[in-house]
């Protein structure tokens, strides 16, 4: 399995390019803009796109989805919870000033404990409210992929419609609960790790 990370979008968001290199079948998490350059990149190796996860609903997350669920077909996975905001994110967009095509309803709802496949490797969904209610991490042999949820050094906002700071303590723990080695793909911004995390994060100063 390999990892591509591609910074995309006004809030440079990390959208991740998952692929089996057995099969070349592929998912893309977090398409927050510039579709092209996320289908140049599936084309140019060749992988066939399965799915479209969205870790949350937040406009930075999910501008390229409905371009790429166009041109691949490939389905479109969220958690329930966050279906109100991901409906919404028009609404968002437009307040911070930012043209956006609303993406169709999701094929897929994920929930706390299930698992997404690809080839071999295995997803498990861990449901992280804080940031918005639905978001989710994914976590796979160690690496966890954390959205909005952990960054390096700091957690996503928790101002946001249907954010909770007392929800983000929760969420944060569980991260930082997992071995120290495992590597943190977060939504923005540099890669970490959770025994890293653990000594630098401003937030372990709030749980």
């Amino acid at each position: 399995m390999k990892i591509d990370t591609i910074v995309v979008g006004p809030l440079q968001a990390n959208c991740y390019i998952i692929y089996d290199e057995a099969t070349l079948g592929a998912m893309v998490v977090d398409p927050g803009a510039d579709s092209d350059l996320i289908l140049g990149r599936l084309s140019e190796k060749g992988m066939r796109l399965e799915r479209i996860i969205c870790t949350h609903g937040h406009f930075d997350h999910i501008g390229a989805v409905s371009d790429l669920k166009k041109k691949t077909g490939a389905g479109i996975v969220l958690n329930r919870e966050d279906l109100e905001i991901y409906q919404n994110a028009d609404e968002l967009a437009s307040m911070w000033g930012y043209d956006f095509v609303q993406p169709p309803d999701p094929d897929m709802y994920v929930r706390e404990g299930d698992t997404l496949s690809l080839g071999r490797n295995r997803f498990q969904v861990l449901h992280t409210p804080g940031h918005s209610p639905g978001g989710i991490c994914l976590l796979t042999e160690g690496t966890v992929i954390t959205g909005d949820t952990v960054f390096a050094g700091s957690i996503g906002r928790t101002d946001f419609y249907g954010g909770s700071l007392e929800a983000m303590k929760k969420s944060f723990i569980r991260v930082i609960s997992l071995p120290d080695r495992t590597l943190i793909l977060p939504g923005h911004g540099p890669r970490s790790t959770v025994g890293n995390e653990k000594e630098t994060n401003f937030f372990m100063h709030e749980i």
